[in-house]
């Protein structure tokens, strides 16, 4: 089995998929940080693409930064200042080569996380 990474953002605030919130992935490898990919969910809330697709995968520490405050922005939430949420890192491991779906159920004032299938 080859693995791969994939998202899934849902506005539970509105009931709705997270469309265009801009998500950027990271490699960890101690105090070195690399960006990788920047992507943009479509209307499903998913990205287009992988995140981190087969052929470039391989285990490590991971971040997913989502710009939540943007998004918020543009969806027409009242701003206060400065915001609760604004940018979300999710710092996670991929151990073995297999599927790792990393969904986000955000509203402005909390969000959670968990290893999806």
């Amino acid at each position: 089995m080859t693995g791969y990474l994939t998202t899934h953002v849902l506005d539970t605030a509105r009931g709705c998929p997270a469309q265009g919130l801009r998500i950027e992935l990271f490699r960890l490898d101690g105090e070195k940080r690399t960006h990788l990919k920047t992507l943009v969910t479509n209307d499903d809330g998913r990205t287009d693409e992988q995140i981190l697709p087969a052929d470039a995968f391989e285990t490590g520490v991971y971040e997913l930064v989502f710009h939540a405050g943007s998004y918020l922005d543009a969806c027409g939430v009242d701003p206060e200042m400065p915001r609760f949420l604004d940018v979300i890192p999710l710092r996670f491991g991929m151990s073995e080569a297999s599927h790792y779906h990393v969904p986000l159920l955000l509203s402005p004032f909390g969000y959670s996380t968990y290893r999806g299938s």
